[in-house]
């Protein structure tokens, strides 16, 4: 089974995903903020990481450099799902070593397709 990580502090976004990707046979672990999110990557190794930009305590930026540094994360592929639309934002991201950058507001078929395109490579 497909592990996928969601990272995001807006609970209708996280309950969205999350259901989604169960209906789509991925066991989905849920972190707040980058730093649960770091907490929980110490013991699991999802595929996919859905990363958001804005969070408390640690950003999806300071989040994504810790995971690139994680020899055990190396298979795991980041996109960042983020409000923060400015092209800067997205150099910044694509620049850190995400795989892809997809903005809010977002459609859930686009996300879904995006993960399955990354989990069949």
């Amino acid at each position: 089974m497909k592990k996928i990580l969601i990272v995001d502090d807006e609970p209708n976004i996280v309950m969205t995903l999350e259901y989604t990707f169960k209906k789509n046979n991925f066991e989905v672990f849920i972190a707040r903020d980058g730093l649960e999110a770091l907490e929980i990557l110490k013991t699991q190794f999802p595929d996919v990481v859905i990363l958001d930009v804005m969070m408390p305590q640690v950003d999806g930026f300071e989040t994504i450099e810790q995971i690139k540094k994680n020899e055990k994360l190396n298979h795991c592929k980041v996109i960042f799902l983020s409000a923060k639309n400015k092209q800067s934002d997205v150099e910044k991201g694509l620049a850190l070593g995400a795989d892809a950058y997809l903005t809010k507001p977002f459609s859930i078929k686009k996300v879904v397709e995006k993960v399955n395109e990354m989990v069949a490579n």
